[in-house]
């Protein structure tokens, strides 16, 4: 069984490992490397993809987001781990988009984990949770009009990550960062709207 993981660049490394092992990279690939038991590593990763030039691929952010509702409606439910459809799961990309993504990901995964602590845990347990994953959801939804925003699919990205790194972390001051960021993202999105 592999390792839990805590980090930001833990779960860069798992990624890393198999893109070098393939010549395309499969969800389904990445789910099975990382683990498909934890909410937090899930939630995590669909934020990394939507937070880097991966979200630029047609059909990337509303894929993410089927991939977010997915995983959290079944959180009352999972035991054995989550259950994905065949196709999200077949989602793919060409290696060096992978290596580019996680090139240009691995600088700001230092910087973030360099702060990362358990702390106001509060904020990432219990009740706490279930709001986030409501705050997810409603993002989620939201996937397929941030395609045509420019830029509003790696903002929400960055907040999904975000709220997956402050689950793993048991960092709940990251989870109040990523909450007044929800704010601020759903204002922006709303003012370009308009």
């Amino acid at each position: 069984m592999a390792k839990e993981l805590r980090n930001l660049e833990q779960l860069l490394d798992r990624i890393s490992e198999i893109v070098n092992e393939q010549d395309r990279i499969s969800l389904g690939i990445i789910v099975e490397t990382i683990g498909s038991r934890s909410f937090g590593p899930l939630l995590l990763l669909a934020g990394i993809i939507l937070a880097s030039p991966l979200s630029g691929i047609p059909g990337m952010p509303t894929a993410m987001g089927i991939f977010v509702i997915l995983i959290i409606s079944q959180l009352p439910l999972h035991k054995n781990g989550f259950w994905l459809p065949h196709w999200l799961l077949k989602r793919s990309v060409k290696k060096k988009k992978a290596d580019q993504a996680i090139h240009w990901l691995r600088p700001s995964a230092r910087f973030i984990d360099r702060w990362l602590r358990p702390r106001l845990t509060i904020f990432v347990k219990g009740v706490s949770t279930h709001l986030i994953a409501l705050i997810c959801i409603i993002i989620s939804v939201f996937m397929p009009v941030m395609e045509l925003l420019p830029f509003s699919a790696s903002g929400a990205g960055a907040v999904l990550a975000l709220y997956g790194l402050a689950l793993i972390a048991n960092d709940g001051f990251l989870a109040l960062i990523a909450f007044v960021l929800t704010g601020i993202v759903s204002l922006l999105i709303i003012y370009s709207l308009l």
